[in-house]
């Protein structure tokens, strides 16, 4: 099996999960609650569809919060780290892998490419968390809104329907 059917069916788990102290989003992944109870369940489609929901957040998050970031450099500090990502990987997921890294030795920041000093490490981290948090809360809130009101326009239909 080819390296770009392989990775997307890895879990997108980074072993903080609050889904178990209730929490509707994931502290850690971002997944929606049902999302990691079903992920073995999950077809390729189906995996890939919460993979490139999770890469535009990041996108959406990260890349304003690090406008100096050099991609090639990033890129080869994952790959020396030994950190697999796609290459087809949202940008955003390659400075995510990089500052988790850098979150784990701030020391590292300097030849991580992504533009910051190792005393801006756990400033940024803890704003992109709180960011991440938000953004994927605000996302499971609108996506759950969406559902009900289908499900309240499928019920009208079926009323006008059982009227006619």
């Amino acid at each position: 099996m080819n390296n770009q059917r392989r990775i997307p069916t890895l879990t997108p788990c980074v072993g903080r999960c609050s889904t178990v102290f209730g929490d509707a989003v994931c502290r850690g992944c971002r997944r929606y609650n049902h999302e990691i109870i079903q992920w073995n369940t999950y077809n390729l489609e189906q995996r890939v569809a919460v993979w490139t929901r999770l890469d535009a957040q990041l996108d959406q998050i990260l890349l304003p919060m690090l406008p100096l970031a050099q991609l090639e450099q990033v890129e080869q500090f994952i790959l020396s780290k030994r950190v697999r990502v796609l290459e087809t990987a949202s940008q955003g997921r390659k400075l995510y892998q990089a500052l988790k890294l850098c979150e784990k030795n701030r020391n590292l920041a300097t030849e991580s490419g992504l533009g910051i000093r190792p005393h801006q490490v756990k400033p940024i981290w803890d704003e992109f968390e709180r960011r991440a948090l938000a953004l994927g809360k605000a996302s499971y809130d609108f996506a759950w809104l969406r559902a009900d009101v289908m499900g309240q326009t499928l019920l009208k239909w079926n009323e006008q329907e059982d009227d006619l």
